[in-house]
């Protein structure tokens, strides 16, 4: 039995208040569409995930081209009803379709796998994932045929409620599974009689019940899972259930996260166990933490892998880096793009490297910028240095032997090779290679002049006078 999936991603969302898609907007660090497109692409390959796109569709498209997934184009925003009749020559070829909303994120494999299998253990036409939410209002209704039955008589949305169906807290997710040849029957009689003149899905409820069709509904265990966003003050909401759930996945996996409510932790972010994670903190995209970490507060890690042991000192920004087992960063070390730091390695206070290789066991600890840099093993940056890696042009690469001794303030200017073993004196500006074990010294002979101070604060005394 071949399973397709349908995302419906055509809509404006204009309560949004954006010009930006709806499914775009992001919580969890990732767009709205690209948490259902996983979720949907654990249960079926993303081959059989199909996106239809409609509202600047080539924007949305791109946004998520890389998970995939087929789209599909409904030249109309015409309503669900409407979206699916767009795809029908996509997804016909399918015995059975899932249908999910694009901007429902919550949404677990695990509950769209049980709709699956419970729409093909009911040998159902239809089946629909039901929530009681504590507030039902503005739902549509699952009126089943009886309180205990599986089977539905139809959905009737919240505008239609007779005061008798008001009762029922149970509602309609938006979420379906459909036996294709059945669907694509009887989806002509959709009708646009309605508030917005759409053609709604959830109109296939009654139509295929009033065919002798068997429609069923499968309660969700989680009724938030349900939930989507219409108002920015929903989509927040969202981003924070999903934040907590996340920082609550990782609590159960052992690591330790202090005060997690003031942590922003994306959904794609691992974390091994011993690690503590302390107030404030920012773990963005897709970070990899080792364990036995110690992330200090008000750190900001994006797009990071970092090994076991490592300390991140208070205040560290890093993006896009790798950090070898049992390396220092901070505190208010600023990683940017690129980098590569080695065991036991340590970058230190107000440092800041931009694609920097630094060797296992250097050290820079101190007011440092090192930018295209190869740095060995061993070698102990003094603070102040500087790699002037930019000729106005082009960039150049530095790069500094193992067990090389740089000096306070020095300014090497690429390119650049220092070979193993050197030192560097401290305040040389060093333009030229310096060979394997050399000193070099790059700096202009101090000549003292005695009692010149004195004089000088005696002329200004003289001056003031007159």
């Amino acid at each position: 039995m071949r399973f397709a999936i349908v995302i419906m991603a055509a809509g404006k969302g204009t309560r949004l208040k954006s010009k930006r898609p709806k499914v775009l907007h992001e919580i969890g660090g990732k767009p709205l569409l690209a948490h259902v497109i996983a979720a949907a692409a654990s249960v079926v390959p993303a081959e059989d995930v199909y996106v239809v796109v409609g509202h600047e569709a080539e924007r949305v498209k791109s946004a998520v081209a890389a998970t995939g997934v087929n789209f599909v184009l409904q030249t109309e925003q015409r309503g669900t009803g409407h979206a699916i009749q767009s795809a029908q020559s996509a997804v016909e070829k399918y015995d059975d379709i899932l249908v999910l909303s694009g901007d429902a994120p919550l949404i677990r494999k695990e509950t769209i796998a049980g709709i699956r299998d419970f729409h093909v253990e009911q040998k159902a036409a239809m089946t629909i994932l039901a929530a009681s939410p504590s507030d039902s209002h503005g739902y549509g209704r699952v009126i089943r045929k009886h309180p205990a039955s599986v089977e539905v008589f139809a959905v009737v949305e919240q505008k239609a409620l007779s005061p008798e169906q008001e009762k029922v807290k149970e509602v309609n997710s938006g979420f379906y599974a459909f036996q294709t040849a059945p669907l694509y029957r009887h989806i002509s009689q959709l009708q646009t009689a309605n508030a917005h003149g759409e053609y709604y899905l959830t109109d296939m409820a009654g139509i295929l019940s009033a065919a002798g069709e068997r429609v069923v509904a499968l309660e969700a265990e989680f009724p938030e899972e349900i939930l989507g966003a219409n108002t920015i003050a929903e989509l927040v909401q969202l981003d924070s259930a999903l934040r907590d759930s996340t920082a609550r996945r990782l609590m159960s996996q052992g690591v330790t996260i202090f005060r997690p409510e003031t942590s922003f932790i994306d959904a794609e972010v691992e974390v091994g166990a011993d690690t503590i994670i302390e107030p404030g903190v920012q773990l963005l995209g897709k970070t990899k933490i080792g364990q036995d970490c110690r992330i200090r507060s008000n750190s900001v890690i994006e797009n990071t892998e970092i090994g076991d042991g490592v300390m991140i000192r208070q205040g560290s920004i890093i993006a896009d880096s790798k950090i070898a087992a049992g390396a220092s960063i901070g505190p208010y070390s600023h990683l940017r793009p690129g980098c590569d730091i080695g065991e036991n390695a340590h970058v230190g206070n107000f440092v800041e490297t931009k694609k920097v290789k630094l060797g296992k066991g250097s050290k820079a600890n101190h007011l440092t910028y090192l930018g295209d840099a190869v740095i060995g093993a061993g070698v102990n940056v003094g603070a102040g240095t500087i790699t002037c890696n930019y000729d106005g042009a082009s960039k150049h690469t530095t790069t500094v032997g193992d067990g090389v001794f740089v000096g306070s303030h020095s300014t090497l200017v690429a390119p650049l090779h220092v070979g193993d073993g050197a030192f560097i004196a401290a305040a040389s500006c060093v333009t030229e290679d310096v060979p394997a074990d050399a000193l070099a010294m790059g700096r202009s002979r101090q000549t003292n002049m005695p009692g010149w101070a004195k004089k000088r604060r005696e002329m200004a005394a003289r001056n003031k006078k007159t």
